[in-house]
Parts: C-alpha cells; structure tokens; sequence
C-alpha cells in the first residue's frame, strides 16, 4: 500500500507539471511519426494516449514515457503500403499479446548481458539523433525561428536559476507561444504539421479476415516490432534508473508495453513503445511517479481534442528548443572524455554503437552491434586467461599436466597447442581440477588432446572434473567410446 501511495501521490504537483509538458511535446512528435508510417496523424495521437495511459497502470518504471515512436513507425511504412491501416491495427495488437508473452518468459532479464558500454552508446546515438531530428526545423526558415529557439533555451536553462516552481520547459513553450500570436509571426506550428483530431477514440475490431494468409502477413511485422518495442523500453528504462537513482522490474514492464499495445490496436492506434526523449523531458521536468506518466496522456488527449485551435498555435521553434535541451542533456559528455581512459574494447563497443545507430537510425541495430562486440571481446578476453602447466613424475616416465582457466570457444586451440605431444614418456595425467569445461567446442578439445597423446603410445588419465564438466564430458565426449579415432582420421 505505501508503495503505491509513493508511486501515485508522492509527487502529486510536480508529476502534473511534468505530465503537462511531455504532452505537448509529444504532440508533434506523434504527427510525425504518424506521417512517417503513412497513416492519419490522428493514430499517432490515439495511440500516444492509450499507450501513456495504460503503462502507467500496467508498466515497470514509474515516471517513464511510452507512446508512439520513430523506432517503431518505420518497421510499419511497408505493411501500411501494401495492405493498409487494418493489418496495421491487428498486427498492433498481435505485437501486444506477444511482448506479454516475453514478458512472462522473463526476457527483461536479458538486460543484464547488455554492457555499459552499449547503455552509453545508445544515450549518445539517441541524443544525436534527437538533434538531427530538429534541423528540418531549423533549415530555409525565417530568422524568427532561430530567435525563437535562442530564447527558448535561455529561459530553459537561466529560468531554474530564479525559481524551479514551475519547469522551465513549460514557461518556454507559454511565453514562446504567446510572443508569435501577439506579434504574428509567420513561423511554422504544430498545427502546420497536420490535423488534429477532433473526437475521442473509441473502441473497435480490425476489419479484415481473421485466417492463416492474414497472420502470415502481420506475424512478420509483429515480431519485429515486439523485438524492438522491447529492446526500447527496457534501455530506456535502464536509463531512467540512472536518472533517477531507482529501480525498475523489467519484466513487468515487458508485459506492459504488451497490454499498452494490445489496447491501442483496439482504439484505433498505432504500436508503440518506451521514449526516451519524452522519458528525460519528464525526469528534467520533475516527474517521478506513475501519475506523471497518466496525466501525459489524458493531457495529451484533453488538449488535441477540445483545445486543438490553442495547440495548434504552439511554435514548432518552442518544441525545437525543449528537445534541442533533451539532446544536449542526454548526450553521456563524460564518455568523450573517457574514450582514452578506458579500455580500448569499450571504447570501441561505445563508439560503434554510435556509428551502427546514427548511420541506419536504428535503435536496434545499434544495439545488436554493441552487444555482438561486447560478447567478441568478452570472449577473447576470457579465452586468453587459460594457462597450461606441466611437471615430470616417476623419475620422467610420467608427465602431470595442470589446466587453470575457462576451456570453451575461443580458448579451445589454445588448449590444444598446450600439450607436448612428441615427447616419449608412458603416461600423460591431466589436471582439470583448476578448469572448466563449457561447451561441446570444449569437450572436443579435450577428445583431440586425449586421443593424440593415445597415438603416440602414451596413457593418458584426466583427473579433476568439476560436477558441470563431467556432466558435459559424459555426455559428448567419444575419446572413451568406440570409433574414437575416427575424430582425428576424419573417418
């Protein structure tokens, strides 16, 4: 009960405020991405509500943003071509029920294989990306708009230093909003952007036909976007964590993006997931609870549809200077420092997460690279800590081999190379007691050690097996079975 009692009202004042704000920046954001994968603004809009609305109920990480995002409309751009807005609808909702599913299956805590490393360089990329995002906004415009963005980021960033009663983003977008329509400037605004939606969503059934050839279509899509929807979320869950110096249940919010999406799909929205620029709005903002989540997306709906003449007036140079903040307050500025300090590996890792995300403006494929790296040079680093050491017995007739280190992959030839298979002696021991044995690369290794020694006429006994690399040996080894010698004959 107290837990819910801090996530909901500990922070009543400032989760509204904040609330507020992301609202109106989500607005433009969810006309793009809308016009991005091809469908009326207003499903952007419905589903930047719905999905705000229920995560809050349902997700992991108070105080973080979901709704409508880039990430996720261009996975949508083909299915909307060539099959229209109801597949779109139905494969929402399938994207849904399968994030559930993950979520059941625990997949959030496969958070844990992904480095520091990768969380810093997907910051990075985000906040460039961000920024990248404002140019259209500040290319072949009038000098208005910059004037505009100038300003507003002077009263973002000078307005916390007279008082933080109020986010100073919010004071921007109202005092901005109000210079363009007392002097009539004729600068872009969000109304600019497209229509806004005039009635609330109401719930509905994706018109289409419910067989194999239909699931066939959508299940492809689905996959892809349940993967990345997820992917998303929990990194930006990572970092609000950081942000906020608190904790998240990953899990949970898989399935709560799950139950978001399959919400949306049935009020006539596209699938969504976690954003972390709205996420850090929020945090700046001062949002902390579940009930600046909800208030975003009641906010959000309450003003595009009975106050769109007023939003429709918002400068877009007001919401350029809040993200042009987000950007700058995203981007991780320490880790440029930090590129010479720390190991090159990392730096590495970081630094093509970067490149991988900006190049393709894909989250995902950024971060696959990341971890791909990640687990390379985790692999290399571990397959080198392998030492091998020997000493005679029985005055030189027998030769006791001592393994210390991991045995999988990447340090099998290693392995290998460690033994002196030419020198004539009777019998071979090999001390495994020290080491253990991974995987089948592994037991392999140790059949090519055991049968090579056999075939110079050496006797050869492996002591030491733990528990684990017995199991493994036992159960693929064929150095003690018949046929053994057709692993090194190739017979």
């Amino acid at each position: 009960m107290n837990n819910i009692r801090t996530e909901w009202f500990g922070n009543v004042r400032a989760d509204l405020l904040a609330g507020l704000v992301v609202a109106l920046a989500l607005i433009p954001e969810a006309i793009a991405f809308s016009i991005i994968a091809g469908v009326d603004p207003k499903i952007g809009l419905y589903a930047s509500f719905s999905i705000s609305v229920v995560i809050a109920f349902a997700g992991g990480r108070p105080g973080m943003i979901s709704a409508a995002t880039g990430a996720m409309a261009v996975v949508m751009v083909t299915l909307v071509r060539d099959h229209g807005l109801q597949y779109l609808l139905a494969a929402t909702v399938l994207t849904g029920v399968l994030q559930m599913l993950m979520g059941w299956a625990r997949v959030g805590t496969l958070m844990r294989f992904v480095s520091r490393s990768v969380v810093t360089g997907f910051v990075n990329a985000l906040a460039i990306l961000i920024f990248m995002a404002q140019l259209p906004e500040l290319t072949g415009v009038t000098w208005h708009a910059y004037a505009m963005v100038a300003a507003g980021l002077a009263i973002i960033y000078r307005l916390p230093l007279l008082t933080k009663a109020v986010p100073s983003p919010l004071v921007a977008i109202v005092v901005l909003t109000t210079v363009a329509v007392f002097l009539g400037l004729d600068i872009r605004t969000v109304g600019d952007m497209g229509t806004l939606p005039d009635t609330l969503p109401v719930f509905l059934l994706p018109d289409m036909p419910l067989n194999l050839d239909t699931l066939g279509i959508i299940l492809p899509v689905s996959m892809t976007l349940a993967v990345v929807g997820l992917l998303e979320s929990m990194m930006t869950a990572s970092i609000v964590d950081d942000l906020t110096d608190t904790g998240s249940n990953k899990n949970r919010e898989c399935i709560g993006q799950g139950a978001a999406n399959v919400a949306t799909g049935f009020l006539g929205g596209m699938a969504g997931c976690a954003m972390i620029g709205q996420s850090v709005i929020n945090v700046k903002s001062g949002g902390r609870g579940r009930l600046s989540t909800l208030s975003a997306g009641v906010l959000l709906l309450m003003m595009v549809v009975f106050a769109g003449d007023l939003v429709s007036q918002i400068p877009m140079a007001a919401l350029v200077a809040v993200m042009i903040m987000v950007s700058i307050g995203t981007f991780n500025w320490a880790s440029i420092r930090s590129l010479r300090e720390n190991p090159r590996s990392s730096s590495v890792v970081m630094v093509a997460t970067v490149v991988v995300t900006v190049s393709t403006h894909d989250l995902a494929k950024g971060v696959l690279a990341g971890v791909l790296l990640s687990g390379f040079f985790f692999a290399h680093k571990v397959g080198r800590i392998l030492r091998v050491s020997s000493r005679a017995e029985d005055e030189g007739r027998q030769r006791t081999y001592t393994v210390t280190g991991q045995v999988f992959f990447a340090s099998a030839d290693r392995f290998i190379q460690s033994f002196d298979y030419k020198e004539v002696i009777e019998r071979v021991c090999i001390d495994v007691s020290r080491a253990h044995f991974w995987d089948i690369t592994a037991v392999s290794a140790l059949d090519k050690v055991v049968l090579k020694f056999r075939r110079e006429g050496t006797a050869v006994e492996v002591l030491g097996l733990n528990e684990a690399s017995t199991t493994m040996v036992d159960r693929f080894a064929v150095h003690d079975k018949d046929g053994a010698e057709d692993l090194l004959t190739g017979h």
